[in-house]
């Protein structure tokens, strides 16, 4: 028996009737078409939404983004594939679990290659070692970070884990400090203040020259201003030794005058007991060009050297400790009064900075440390 043929117009008509509301049941039973036959009529007539309205520019816009869009795609496989074996399948899920917000997680799972079974899975299953490791991790970077007063960022705890035998990679701790918003202190832009005085040039010996080979080589001095409630503006001239990056002398003053200079000077001159030769860089501030100064680098044959007029660069050095005794101390705090403040600076510069923070320039050891190492290798 030979398979009947249907026209064109009757399978249109059949279709027609179906949209119109009649069931695919009763119009199998009426003109003797499966109801299979009929579906499948149905799906060739029906249009797909949309596209009778589409003009050929439309249609020419369409592709060529679905031609980006492919490209992109690919070019993402094709960068992906490199760095696949360096990360593991936690890392994977972690990062589809952040994205879910912006991106369709089966789209991720896709292009990422990672079986979404496997994605959705991991929610059920109880923690495994890398999780366990990362809580672990988590806790000693919270105990550093708050040993440190916030000041910590990932470098610096990095290498404290890594000396303490931790194997993780800086990209890890970055992520387990973001996820757990953990993060050091804001840093603070310098703004140079600007004076009409005119101002004397003098020589500049360093020249910016901040390199050495010895301890007690080159010295930096300044001054800051620390504000207190109940006394207003105090001062802190502070002393740094470029080979250590040590505060080796500083004084808290309720005066910027010329002895808290000298004071300073004094306490470093004291502390290191230097040699004759080393180079004293200042501002040209009037308390470092006053006769008094240049009468004590004279008694201790000491070469002193200016920054030029208006270039905090020149001194950059010390102008760096001030910027991070600014915000790692003195922008966190509201000192009562100038007693409150003088505790507060010993405590930083002494029990902190000079003694605790590590530093990245001399190996991320404390200063103390490195004039130790330096003073054992003389």
């Amino acid at each position: 028996m030979s398979r009947k043929r249907y026209n064109q117009e009757f399978k249109q008509t059949v279709v027609e009737l179906y949209r119109s509301g009649t069931p695919v049941s009763q119009l199998s039973s009426e003109y003797g078409v499966s109801e299979a036959t009929i579906y499948k009529w149905i799906k060739q007539l029906s249009p797909i939404k949309g596209t009778q309205e589409l003009t050929v520019s439309d249609v020419d816009a369409i592709q060529k983004e679905n031609l980006r869009l492919k490209q992109e795609i690919e070019n993402l496989k094709k960068g992906y594939d490199h760095i696949r074996e360096k990360i593991d399948e936690q890392e994977l899920i972690d990062f589809i679990t952040e994205e879910s917000e912006h991106h369709p997680i089966q789209m991720m799972c896709r292009v990422l290659k990672l079986p979404r079974s496997t994605y959705y899975d991991s929610f059920h299953k109880k923690p495994n070692s890398y999780h366990i490791a990362n809580e672990v991790l988590l806790d000693r970077i919270k105990v550093i970070h708050n040993e440190s007063k916030g000041r910590y960022g990932a470098p610096k705890i990095h290498e404290i884990l890594q000396k303490e035998g931790y194997s993780c990679s800086i990209k890890r701790v970055q992520r387990l400090m973001r996820q757990a918003g953990i993060q050091s202190c804001i840093v603070k832009k310098y703004r140079p203040a600007s004076t009409r005085e005119p101002v004397k040039e003098r020589e500049n010996v360093l020249e910016q020259d901040f390199t050495t080979t010895t301890i007690n080589e080159k010295w930096v001095a300044d001054i800051t201003y620390i504000h207190t409630l109940r006394d207003g503006w105090c001062y802190l001239a502070s002393v740094l030794d470029l080979h250590t990056k040590k505060v080796v002398g500083y004084k808290f003053s309720r005066t910027m005058t010329t002895e808290i200079v000298l004071e300073a000077l004094q306490n470093a001159i004291e502390d290191q007991q230097p040699g004759p030769g080393l180079i004293v860089h200042t501002d040209l501030g009037t308390q470092y060009t006053s006769e008094a100064f240049q009468e004590l680098l004279k008694k201790y044959d000491m070469i002193p050297s200016f920054s030029r007029k208006g270039c905090p660069y020149d001194n950059a050095c010390i102008e760096s400790f001030h910027a991070t005794l600014k915000k790692e101390e003195v922008y966190l705090t509201k000192y009562e009064s100038f007693e409150t403040a003088r505790i507060a600076l010993f405590q930083f510069i002494e029990g902190w900075y000079n003694r605790k923070r590590i530093h990245g320039s001399i190996g991320y050891l404390t200063p103390d440390e490195y004039e130790k190492m330096c003073r054992s290798a003389a």
